[in-house]
């Protein structure tokens, strides 16, 4: 129910960011979807991809500094306030979402978030007959 996600720890001067997205170009693998939180110093790209345990052996293998992490991808309407209802649902339950983005893949929106408390994440996407992205359906789009 959950994806793998990479977050590759990035130094905030010209060319980091390159050679990472160089470096997944190389391996043939293909992105799904990217995001960039930063700091001063810093910042974290966070990429959903085919193939992601294949990805961070190629960026290790390069010297980048890249972990992997469970998230969780929910398939949405392409429709205004489909993101809140379900922002909303998690809520109401006492789930914190530690961090959200969103992308639009044929058609459909893709949420994608992390959260402290995983099992009742879970749980509430059962119980609700959410539809999520699994990670071999990601592996297809590529």
């Amino acid at each position: 129910m959950t994806i793998h996600q990479l977050s590759v720890f990035l130094e905030n001067t010209s060319g980091t960011l390159v050679q990472v997205l160089q470096q997944l170009k190389k391996a043939n693998v293909q992105l799904v979807a990217t995001t960039i939180a930063d700091t001063a110093e810093y910042g974290i790209l966070r990429i959903v991809c085919a193939e992601p345990l294949r990805a961070c052996e190629e960026l290790k293998k390069a010297g980048i500094a890249v972990a992997v992490s469970d998230v969780f991808a929910l398939e949405l309407d392409n429709k205004p306030g489909c993101a809140a209802d379900v922002v909303e649902l998690f809520s109401k339950v006492g789930i914190s979402i530690t961090y959200v983005y969103t992308f639009l893949y044929g058609g459909k929106g893709i949420l994608v978030f992390r959260t402290d408390n995983t099992e009742l994440a879970r749980k509430t996407i059962v119980e609700n007959n959410l539809p999520y992205i699994s990670e071999e359906s990601l592996a297809q789009w590529a």
